[in-house]
């Protein structure tokens, strides 16, 4: 049975009752407490209650958690939606940096021109780039321009070397002529220089064999031994034959007399043919190079050329003696051989054959004049032959006047 009147202590315990339980609506209060509604929000009123009216605190219903856990999911993949967007436009955007080149380098670039749309720590995340990396590269970027502008002064330097050697000198001779010139470089910047701009020195070609040994000619010692050095000009030589090919199938052929003090093409001779000739012409412009021969000894193989007596008799009266290799050894005439191979790369430049003979003999003059006077040699010290020779003679002069 419901009380139709109340105590005030019961009126105020009821008010006290609703402010304790926020969580609670004055009717679930009221029924609880067995009062009307109204009456129990005429209580609340009338004690001046600061709570305010029909206020729910409680946790939402299980209901009402679901949509709001899927709408924050929701909203999270909208999120992850929109920034994996956003990294696969950098990565087209990067795709055009990665052309060629150094990698790290193209990176930091791509970060550098990209970063105010993007965000640096964005970019470097994309990219796998360590932020400090990026700033670093950055803050150093008046000293790599720097040097690129040296590099660009030194390219320039390389390829005036390079064109005029007829493209023939390589990174040592190119640093030799450098260094001659002035300039203060290493031979290792050189090459990276050279290789960036697509330079390089010419490399040897497979060999055609111009040596036919004499198996009955007589036997003549090995004076040199594979001792390819001299401490003196005019005192021992090497020679071999070297053929020069031209278009149709034809050859001609160049015979060598070549100092091993200065390693100076002493002597030479040219002709359409491989008789005993050839190389007692070429003994005899050395000869006329040297004023005399006496006393000075001429290295071979056993070609039939060398082993001829004609050839023999023309050492004679020279006052030259002949030394010879093994037979079929090449490396025991491997320093004639070498200055054959590097004649016809260099004055080749690539080709199978000359044209015509008139294009290879003006060839080989130019050629042979400026080994002789300016192509440097590693064995000289970067040196021509014939600048070593006035180098040893100055320093004889020195010596003798010493003494």
């Amino acid at each position: 049975m419901v009380m139709k009147h109340y105590s005030a202590e019961f009126k105020a315990d009821a008010v006290a009752l609703y402010e304790s339980r926020p969580e609670a609506t004055i009717k679930q209060v009221a029924t609880d407490l067995g009062v009307n509604a109204e009456t129990l929000r005429n209580w609340v009123r009338a004690a001046g209650s600061s709570r305010p009216r029909g206020r729910r605190s409680a946790a939402p219903s299980s209901a009402s958690v679901v949509p709001s856990a899927l709408e924050a999911e929701v909203a999270a993949l909208r999120r992850e939606n929109a920034e994996l967007k956003k990294e696969r436009e950098i990565l087209r955007k990067a795709a055009r940096y990665f052309g060629g080149g150094d990698g790290l380098v193209n990176r930091c670039q791509f970060v550098e021109d990209h970063q105010r749309r993007y965000g640096v720590k964005r970019l470097c995340r994309v990219l796998g780039l360590a932020r400090s990396t990026f700033y670093y590269w950055r803050r150093t970027a008046s000293l790599r321009a720097a040097r690129q502008a040296a590099d660009a002064r030194l390219a320039a330097r390389i390829r005036t070397v390079h064109r005029a050697s007829d493209g023939t000198y390589g990174v040592p001779r190119i640093t030799a002529e450098l260094r001659d010139g002035g300039e203060v470089v290493n031979h290792k910047r050189v090459a990276r220089v050279m290789n960036a701009i697509g330079l390089a020195g010419l490399r040897l070609r497979r060999r055609h064999r111009t040596t036919i040994p004499d198996l009955t000619s007589t036997k003549v010692p090995d004076l040199i031994s594979r001792d390819f050095t001299a401490t003196e000009v005019n005192t021992k030589y090497v020679g071999d034959i070297t053929y020069l090919p031209l278009s149709g199938g034809t050859f001609r052929y160049l015979a060598t007399v070549i100092d091993l003090a200065s390693r100076r093409l002493a002597g030479r001779a040219i002709a359409d043919h491989m008789r005993a000739g050839l190389v007692i012409d070429a003994l005899h412009a050395a000869e006329r190079t040297r004023g005399s021969l006496v006393g000075a000894i001429f290295h071979s193989d056993h070609g039939a050329q060398y082993c001829s007596r004609a050839f023999a008799d023309a050492c004679r009266e020279a006052g030259v003696t002949q030394s010879m290799s093994a037979v079929g050894s090449s490396a025991d005439n491997a320093l004639a051989e070498s200055f054959n191979a590097t004649c016809k790369r260099e004055t080749l430049q690539g080709r199978r054959a000359w044209d015509t003979e008139r294009e290879a003999h003006l060839d080989l003059f130019r050629w042979l004049h400026r080994y002789n006077t300016v192509r440097r040699h590693s064995r000289l010290g970067h040196c021509s032959p014939i600048a070593y020779e006035q180098a040893l003679r100055t320093t004889s002069t020195t010596l003798a006047e010493a003494a």
